[in-house]
């Protein structure tokens, strides 16, 4: 049990900023929808925090629980896709931009609240030990976990390959003929991703980026 116990608290302190991370991304990216003419996850209860409407077994649970416990350098997860009509939108090219950049901003916004939280905690005259004390460091723990997993989400997601909100950026900001062609890839994306993943490459795109915003952040 000592040899688990650890785990268990790691665990204990990831879970939340992991669910609120991936939650708050899918219901900013419905919501925008929702406000530029597309009430698709309105009607299909999706704009809603409670994650048992957003979590994906894998991509929530599994995925950031194998890259936590296997030491990456960097963590990231996904929910279920928030389902979106484009053909729905006011403008449907913009609209499919600001939508899928609706995602990595909230999370890029959460990771900023989470590091000045973070920054209030440590600077706050506590006892060394004590009730209050040991709350606050679980609490600063959780701010800095936040600030990783949303750093982490937003940069991820913004590779510029679909099915991610990068891809489809990219799709909506490429001239017609190019973006036909990456939006072709969209049912190998995933496969790519893992591919990436296995091979080490995934972390030489990811690092850079997330390195400068965590600098930043801590």
């Amino acid at each position: 049990m000592e040899e688990i116990a650890p785990y268990i608290q790691r665990l204990a302190l990831w879970a939340v900023p992991i669910l609120a991370a991936v939650v708050f991304h899918e219901v900013a990216h419905g919501y925008v929808a929702y406000r530029l003419g597309d009430a698709t996850a309105a009607r299909m209860g999706r704009l809603t925090l409670n994650p048992f409407a957003h979590v994906d077994p894998f991509g929530t649970v599994v995925l950031p629980l194998l890259l936590l416990f296997s030491g990456a350098p960097f963590l990231f997860g996904y929910a279920k896709p928030v389902p979106v009509d484009f053909l729905n939108l006011r403008d449907p090219r913009r609209g499919m931009v600001l939508v899928a950049l609706a995602g990595p901003v909230t999370n890029l916004l959460l990771a900023g609240i989470s590091a000045v939280v973070l920054r209030a905690l440590l600077s706050l005259p506590v006892p060394d030990s004590g009730f209050l004390t040991d709350n606050l460091v679980v609490i600063a723990h959780m701010a800095k976990a936040s600030v990783f997993m949303n750093v982490g989400l937003a940069v991820f997601n913004l590779l510029p390959l679909p099915p991610l909100d990068g891809g489809r950026v990219a799709t909506g900001l490429l001239p017609p003929s190019s973006a036909l062609a990456l939006a072709r890839l969209e049912p190998y994306g995933m496969l790519i991703i893992m591919a990436l993943l296995i091979s080490g490459m995934l972390d030489h795109l990811l690092h850079p980026m997330t390195t400068l915003l965590l600098h930043v952040l801590l």
